[in-house]
This record gives C-alpha cells, structure tokens and sequence, in this order.
C-alpha cells in the first residue's frame, strides 16, 4: 500500500486534466512559519519539552512559530527525526520512544536538560519535575494541558487495568502541579484544572503557514485523515467505507496505535481495497497537508468516547481550511460546526458514509457546493492571529520576568 512513484506521476497529471469543478477561492495568508534561525548559544528563552511527542507534532509546531514570530528564542526537546523539528529553533532529539521506563527516565531528566528561562510542558507526567527545576532556577514554567488525560487513559484498551488506574493517580497528580504553574495553558474551556493560578485557553486552531490552498480535487475521488492512527479515532470505520464506495482512494497520515497495528495488518492483507489506501505514517506538519492537497474529503470519524464528547478534533478546522469537505461522526461540537458551515456531511457508521462517498462520486456538484462552503467558513472563522500568538506574547513577558530575577 506504500505510494509508488508512477502512481504519484498518474495523480499529479489527473489534477490537471479536465474536472467538474470550479476553482475555490483562498482567503489571505495569515500566520507564516518562519524561516529557519541560526542556532543559538548557551540559554534560551523558551524550551519546549515531551517525554512523549515527537517532534514532527503540530501543536508543538505552532507553539514554536507563535514563539519565533514573537522574536524568542526557542528550543525544543521531543522524541523522533530531528529533520521533523519546527524550522527556526535549536533541537535536541530524544531518540525512540521506548518503554514505560525509558520515559520515566525522560520524565526526570529533559527538563533538567533544557535550557531555556521559561520552560513549556506538553506532557503531564514532566511537570512534577519541570515544576521542581523552575524552583531551583528561578525560572518560569508553562503547563500545556491539551486535552483531558484522565478521560483519554479510559480509552485505551488498558484502561482498565492497574495500569489505567495508576496512570490516573500520575494524571490527579500533575493536574495539582499544573494549578501551580505561572502559566496553564489548556486546550479548551472543559479541559482540566478548571481553576489555576493564570489559565489561559489556546484552542487547536490551525496555523495557515503549513496548510495548503485550496483548489482543484484530482480527477479520482480521494479521502485524507490525518492525525493518530487508532479504531477509536475511527479508523475501521473510515476503511470500511471506502471498501465500499470504489473507485475512492484513501491516505492515511500519521502514526498508527500499537495496539492497532495486527488488526491493521489483517485488513491490508485481506482487503479487495487495500490497494486503494496509502499509509504515510508520521510526518511534520507541512508534508502532513502536501499529501492533502488535491483531496475530495477529510475524515473525522472519531467514536463517541468520554475523550472525544466535548472535544473539537484539530483536523476538522483543519480540513475546512484547506478548503475539503468534511465526513464526521455525530460528536455534538463537532457535528455542530459541520452544520453550521454547511462543509460536510454527518453520518452514523461506515455503511452511512460509503453511500455518501458513492454519491459524491457520481454527482461532484454537490461536493463542490460543499468545498467553497468550507473555504467561506474558514474566511469567516479562522482568520486573524493564532491564538498561539497570545500564549507568545504571554510567555515573552515570563521571559522578561525571568531575566530580571535571575
């Protein structure tokens, strides 16, 4: 299922033959990443630091153009390809993700590694320590809760287990800490700690410097997910239904879940379709959205889960960005927004979306319809500043204020 060259060639040149569609309109460019930066000596500003995302993650890409354009300097600590890193900050690379232990280890000592006057957390489980190096530094600390760990550990299959009740206790614990930091930054208005000492609420909105413009579909219907690669996120559903809606093409970015991986493997090796589906695995932001371009679609089929209820999916803003229609479960916020945009199209179960595939297969006005609606949309509700740029401006005065003490 990997993506041969000749059939990139046959896509590419499909783009360009005659298709029934008319070209969508762009809102202005917004927010652009920077370019890459000399590397700086000694300390810096800011460190943003996991245990446990790599460095290719989105959100901690717009953290750190948001920090850039603020004029910090910014480094960042995180697993994975160092190539991956935002471009523009000094990159320490933490190699594979390892066990249990390996990240308790990164737990203890990335933040004693950083280097920067504030220090920004993505993982909970960095914060006991990160909490204890601002003490001793006189430095600043961030705690970016993004989404609500102590609901997502129900989801995993383990949840259950001494394991999910254990993860839990680390989850109350941190979430305590992160009351106390100078800043908590959280990813939506439901997300925890409810109360803290300066909580500040950064939604998942995109940044427009790595999305693609939108334009023209290719000549085959094709689908895009992009985001983690798990049943829960709705990947059987989204595969089920293009089994069932040929000749539509499917790739799929992003890393796929451990304990996914056997079931994913069945599939491909029995699937009539396996051939239509292209897996990417992880990729940074920018190469994430290139192999969006030109798609008909974007799936956001997660499950109703206690994790994902309340939550706003990054790829459904995402998607309406880059000008696709949208195919979404009937999470209610979600649901709303696909509504409200008249973008997309809201269905229970893979049969449901198949057939909604197969329609727009055999009558693409309607999807065009829906391809300027999600362009309008996003003219009308994502333009403006990132809200990163507000956690900037409020972590460059933590970094004045640091400065000064030290």
């Amino acid at each position: 299922m990997t993506e041969t060259s000749a059939a990139a060639d046959t896509r590419a040149a499909q783009t360009e033959s005659d298709v029934p569609f008319l070209p969508v309109p762009h809102p202005a460019p917004l927010l652009e990443v920077p370019p890459p930066a000399p590397p700086v000596a000694g300390r810096c500003d800011v460190s943003i630091i996991s245990s446990g995302h790599d460095l290719a993650d989105a959100r901690l890409h717009r953290t750190a153009a948001a920090l850039l354009r603020a004029g910090l300097t910014v480094e960042a600590i995180g697993l994975g390809d160092p190539v991956a890193a935002p471009a523009g900050v000094r990159v320490v690379a933490l190699g594979p993700r390892g066990g249990a232990l390996a990240r308790a280890r990164r737990d203890l000592a990335v933040p004693l590694r950083a280097r920067g006057r504030v220090l920004v957390t993505l993982d909970p489980d960095l914060v006991p320590v990160a909490a204890a190096v601002r003490l001793l530094r006189r430095g600043r600390l961030v705690v970016d809760v993004h989404e609500d760990y102590a609901k997502l550990l129900r989801d995993r299959p383990w949840g259950a287990s001494w394991k999910g009740r254990l993860g839990r206790a680390l989850v109350r614990l941190c979430t305590a800490v992160s009351r106390r930091a100078d800043v908590t930054v959280v990813a939506d208005d439901h997300v925890p700690p409810l109360t803290a000492r300066r909580r500040l609420v950064v939604k998942n909105l995109p940044d427009r410097g790595y999305l693609p413009e939108p334009g023209e579909p290719d000549a085959v219907p094709r689908a895009v997910y992009i985001g983690d690669v798990r049943r829960s996120r709705g990947l059987a559903t989204m595969l089920a239904a293009i089994e069932s809606a040929a000749p539509w093409e499917l790739d799929i970015v992003g890393p796929v879940a451990a304990a996914d991986r056997a079931w994913l493997d069945d599939w491909r090796a029995g699937s009539p379709a396996a051939d239509r589906v292209r897996l990417h695995g992880r990729q940074a932001p920018g190469e994430a959205w290139r192999i969006a371009r030109g798609a008909w679609t974007g799936f956001a089929l997660l499950h109703d889960t206690p994790a994902f209820r309340e939550a706003v999916p990054t790829k459904l803003y995402e998607y309406l960005g880059s000008g696709l229609a949208v195919l979404a479960t009937p999470l209610p916020r979600m649901a709303r927004i696909v509504h409200e945009s008249g973008a997309g199209r809201v269905v229970r179960d893979a049969e449901d979306a198949g057939r909604i595939l197969r329609a727009w297969a055999d009558r693409p006005e309607e999807l065009r319809a829906l391809r300027t609606a999600a362009v309008a949309w996003s003219v009308g509700n994502l333009a403006g500043a990132s809200p990163s740029d507000e956690l900037a401006r409020t972590t460059g005065d933590l970094v004045r204020a640091a400065t000064r003490s030290s």
